[in-house]
């Protein structure tokens, strides 16, 4: 497409089914985070355990996008999509028999981490449609999907004071309808370049791309701090600032729809100033407000602000990141780059819950860990405005 062009209307068609799907999608890929608690006082678990539980549909489903992503590339989205929608409908309903035992938690929690994989097929989706002087707002406006974090965060306690199994049937007949819908009115861009390579040699071929790996680390921070937050959030502010489930949920809720609403933001600044720019600058408001929350204020109002303002923070760096993305990469391999940087960017939120359930059992607060996410935020800071400014949009 040429950069003048205007999308056709089957662009925004295509690009309100990828959010919604991508928010039914991310919503059951969180079902068990608001629930963790509970799950915790019912099993008997320990913080580290809690944090395992909600950390494993994480990791599958950040690892998942890597041939998810390649897969999309060859098949297209009007295929994946549905399927993915559709197969995540299994893990979600076996969570009401698993409940009661943690080993089968952790089995269906596996296969639940499919649900995060439809962030690498709405990518190369959105990105075909529209020209390249308009997909940084168009992959902002996909990535404000990950709202399902925030309607699973309100949602999911409240639906579940109705009934234990509830949430699952929802989401699950939510799914269901979109998998109908999305096969019926999901296209593919018309004449999208289709690879012939192996999946072996096309992930290959994305892994060797220095800009890969560059937006990997950045990711990472970015979207990785989104995920953790949006999984252990609960659990944090339940234990250190002891809300009850309904309002800590409520809070994390919160957070999440700032980090939605700012993704686009990201993406339209980076339609007009440089990606790597925007994204430094996004970093470093992180930085110094982790340190702020380090030292655990009072939630009202200064832990609320603190925690709102990382929020857009990460919101905006992520939207910025994909925006990079979209511009150094060849259509071709859209979907294999965005598999593996969204991978590292699922990865880099497996990893902080892990560490903030062990920082807190072994010395009874999280200090330690915002002190770490301040100088990862830095150091990304550091690197996009450092190394990552001069990159062009024809590199």
């Amino acid at each position: 497409m040429e950069a003048a062009e205007k999308p056709p209307a089957a662009a925004y068609r295509n690009l309100v089914l990828a959010t919604v799907g991508f928010s039914l999608t991310f919503w059951a890929w969180d079902l068990i985070a608001p629930l963790a608690t509970d799950y915790k006082d019912r099993l008997g678990l320990s913080s580290f355990q809690q944090s395992l539980l909600v950390a494993v549909p994480v990791l599958v489903g950040s690892v998942g996008r890597i041939p998810v992503g390649a897969l999309t590339d060859r098949y297209g989205a009007r295929l994946m999509f549905p399927l993915v929608s559709a197969l995540t409908i299994v893990p979600v309903l076996l969570l009401i028999p698993a409940r009661n035992s943690y080993p089968l938690m952790l089995v269906v929690g596996f296969f639940l981490g499919l649900a995060g994989t439809t962030f690498a097929i709405g990518v190369p989706l959105v990105n075909a449609w529209f020209p390249p002087d308009r997909r940084g707002f168009a992959l902002g406006v996909f990535g404000m999907g990950m709202g399902g974090v925030a309607l699973s965060g309100y949602l999911t306690p409240r639906i579940h004071k109705h009934g234990e199994d509830l949430p699952f049937l929802v989401v699950a007949v939510g799914l269901a309808a979109f998998a109908v819908i999305g096969a019926l009115l999901i296209s593919d861009r018309p004449g999208r370049p289709v690879p012939t390579a192996p999946l072996a040699a096309r992930l290959g071929g994305a892994a060797k791309l220095r800009v890969t790996w560059e937006l990997s680390a950045l990711y990472a921070i970015g979207f990785g701090g989104i995920v953790a937050f949006g999984v252990y959030l609960p659990t944090y502010l339940k234990t250190w600032y002891e809300l009850s489930p309904t309002d800590a949920g409520t809070k994390a809720a919160g957070f999440a729809l700032v980090t939605v609403v700012f993704r686009p933001v990201g993406g339209w600044l980076s339609d007009r100033v440089h990606p790597a720019v925007v994204t430094a600058v996004s970093l470093a408001v992180v930085a110094l407000l982790a340190i702020v929350q380090s030292f655990d204020p009072a939630l009202d109002p200064v832990g609320t602000l603190a925690l709102l303002v990382m929020a857009a923070g990460l919101g905006t760096a992520s939207g910025a990141v994909f925006a990079l993305v979209s511009q150094v990469t060849p259509q071709a391999q859209v979907g294999s780059v965005t598999g593996i940087v969204g991978a590292m960017g699922g990865l880099g939120g497996f990893v902080p819950p892990l560490v903030m359930g062990a920082i807190y059992s072994a010395k009874g607060s999280y200090s330690i860990g915002f002190m770490l996410l301040s100088d990862l935020a830095l150091a990304g800071c550091v690197y996009a405005y450092g190394k990552m400014r001069t990159t062009r949009p024809d590199a």
